[in-house]
């Protein structure tokens, strides 16, 4: 069934190039989420983490707990992050690994998670329970090169107990080229920002319970549509 409510969707660009590749996919997302009603953000890390790389906690935060480190990541994981809906993370893909401030981002999360930090259970709330996705540009078609970035990202996600839903990879190089990607990965971006929650979404494992039917539509019997022990299909 569609979801009809109106959510709040983040991109989280990263790229150091305000007209990249991977910003244009963000902002095609956007442009996708707000057909479907919903609010749309975008931020671009390297305006937010001015202050440098993750530093050792015991010996840079001060005495009442918060951190030291001079930018605005703190007020932008209260203020923007934590309120989503849905994080987007937009990547291009360097050394078949993200854009170094985007693994900042994760690296120095953890200052707002520790027990150290006075308003730990707060924020560790903010950040979780939330939908997610990745955008990334990238020079490669090669299958195997954004494999490190999606995993990743999922266990990111896993860990933050976000639901995954969808991946778009554009192809391209200089700032732009994207969008002549014979993929479309521009609208791609775009029907994941409208479809953001309305998308399937299961992480299974061996003790899951679950119909036996995935979609309504084909359930047959008593067990396509009772949530139980998984049995023969």
């Amino acid at each position: 069934m569609e979801d009809t409510l109106r959510r709040r969707v983040l991109v989280v660009s990263s790229s150091p190039r305000p007209d990249g590749n991977s910003r244009a996919l963000g902002e095609a997302l956007l442009e996708g989420a707000q057909e479907a009603g919903h609010e749309g953000d975008l931020a671009d890390l390297n305006d937010v983490m001015r202050g440098g790389f993750l530093r050792d906690c015991r010996r840079c935060r001060r005495a009442d707990g918060s951190c030291s480190i001079e930018d605005d990541f703190e007020a932008f994981l209260r203020d923007r992050v934590a309120p989503a809906d849905a994080i987007v993370y937009a990547t291009p893909l360097y050394w078949y690994g993200t854009a170094a401030v985007l693994k900042n981002y994760f690296d120095r999360m953890v200052c707002f998670i520790s027990g150290s930090y006075p308003h730990h259970e707060a924020m560790t709330a903010g950040l979780t329970g939330k939908r997610s996705a990745l955008l990334l540009s990238s020079e490669e078609r090669f299958p195997g090169a954004a494999l490190g970035v999606i995993a990743q990202l999922q266990e990111v996600s896993r860990y933050l107990h976000h639901e995954f839903v969808g991946v778009v990879n554009g192809i391209g190089n200089k700032r732009g080229e994207v969008a002549l990607d014979p993929l479309d990965p521009l609208a791609a971006a775009r029907d994941l920002g409208r479809r953001m929650f309305d998308l399937y979404y299961s992480d299974f494992d061996i003790a899951s319970v679950r119909p036996n039917a995935v979609w309504a539509r084909a359930a047959s019997n008593a067990h396509d549509v009772a949530v139980g022990v998984y049995e023969d299909v």
